[in-house]
């Protein structure tokens, strides 16, 4: 039997990397006494995939993880043990039973929505609304992305499904899949540039919002939250979309 876990994760914590919030949770699943699957062969271990890594230093209060129970009360009582033993700053908001033919979280990914803003003293000197008005007005919106193979230019603009400035954030819906995945702070840095402007180091705080898997068919795109995928216990299901813009 698949679960779906969601969970929050915010203040210190956020400094801990993906490698040890994996670990974190195996050793919380172990606590909790779940009734967890595990792998065959020589090494087993849990079976479990995470959706999006979240970077180190942000918030989120849509994470999500996949496991594979053989046994449950209840998906209330699984997340009521999880919170039982969780440390401060994870927190698990639900739990969901997959059908069987859903894609594990990681392979399900295809946006992700975030609020960011700018810390103190570190905001741009330009009007933010009329500057993303003319940025968004652009057929292209050109990044340099760095990596270990060099550097390359990828348009931003297609993976901008929604964006807006509202009471002093960003608030954005954005690709977040693993053929197009855009990060927060490209698009502020392109906006920057735009406006002959430098982003400051360390000048925003980003929050995960929620991630959507793509239920759209024949080339439409239908984004529903990874949480709305499932039933929250054994017959009695959950398949009600979340509209994006609201």
């Amino acid at each position: 039997m698949k679960l779906r876990i969601k969970f929050r994760k915010y203040g210190p914590i956020r400094f801990i990397g993906h490698l040890d919030v994996m670990r974190f949770f195996q050793k919380a699943i172990r606590r909790a006494q779940l009734d967890v699957a595990y792998t065959q062969g020589f090494s087993p271990h849990q079976i479990m995939s995470f959706a999006a890594p979240l970077g180190v230093g942000l918030e989120s209060n849509g994470e999500y993880m996949d496991i594979e129970v053989h046994s449950l009360i209840s998906c209330e009582d699984v997340r009521n043990r999880l919170n039982a033993v969780s440390a401060p700053g994870i927190e698990i908001v639900s739990v969901k039973i997959l059908p069987e033919e859903a894609g594990n979280a990681m392979a399900s990914v295809a946006a992700a929505s975030y609020t960011v803003r700018f810390r103190e003293g570190r905001g741009p000197h330009f009007e933010v609304a009329s500057a993303l008005e003319a940025f968004l007005s652009t057929e292209e919106i050109w990044y340099t992305k760095e990596s270990k193979k060099g550097s390359r230019q990828v348009d931003l603009k297609p993976g901008i499904y929604e964006i807006c400035w509202q009471e002093n954030a960003f608030h954005m819906l954005v690709d977040a899949s693993s053929a197009g995945n855009i990060k927060p702070i490209q698009i502020v840095e392109a906006l920057f540039a735009q406006q002959n402007e430098t982003l400051l180091e360390n000048a925003l705080l980003v929050t995960r919002e929620d991630t959507f898997t793509d239920i759209g068919k024949d080339g439409s795109r239908k984004l529903v939250s990874l949480d709305h995928i499932g039933i929250c216990d054994i017959g009695k299901e959950n398949y009600e979309s979340k509209d994006c813009n609201q």
